[in-house]
């Protein structure tokens, strides 16, 4: 009778030795995962960073802005107008985002698809003053409701990127 016992107990301890094993090799890949902290970001007409390791980046997301760093934790968010600041072994570099979405991976992988996104230094400060006076002025004289958002959202996102190159 108990060898027969002992012969139903083998299924059930072989599930639980898989089960074991299953974490141990779990625990052992996320003790490695995370030493680096890499970033894709991307918009639609250029690639920025692709599986790069940096050291940190800053984000502005809907709520706040806030800084990732290896081993953050796993979020996905809503990119608002505003700079995205990429740290590095070469510096920092700051990129001007209208919109998109970030997404922190346990692994310590960061994905940024931007709308659209370009580097600071491409942007002339009197030229945007420029176009957030056009977009004032497209506010003043719009007549439908279509075209005061387009304003609205044009002149939103132009003050963000005046007050970033003003920084």
């Amino acid at each position: 009778m108990s060898l027969s016992r002992q012969f139903l107990r083998v299924p059930r301890l072989l599930s639980q030795c898989q089960r074991l094993s299953a974490v141990s090799q779990q625990r052992c890949h996320e003790s490695t995962a995370g030493e680096n902290l890499l970033l894709t970001f991307l918009s639609p007409s250029d690639v920025y960073y692709k599986d790069q390791i940096v050291k940190q980046v800053d984000v502005p997301a809907m709520n706040c802005t806030f800084g990732i760093l290896k081993q953050h934790v796993p979020t996905i968010s809503v990119l608002k107008p505003g700079v995205v600041t990429v740290h590095d072994d070469d510096g920092t570099t700051k990129y001007f985002v209208s919109s998109g979405s970030v997404t922190v991976n346990a692994d310590s992988t960061v994905q940024i698809l931007a709308e659209e996104a370009h580097p600071l230094d491409r942007f002339d400060n009197e030229s945007v003053k420029e176009s957030v006076d056009a977009a004032q002025n497209r506010m003043k004289s719009a007549t439908t409701d279509a075209e005061k958002t387009e304003a609205q959202i044009a002149i939103d996102c132009l003050e963000v990127l005046s007050k970033s190159l003003s920084a």
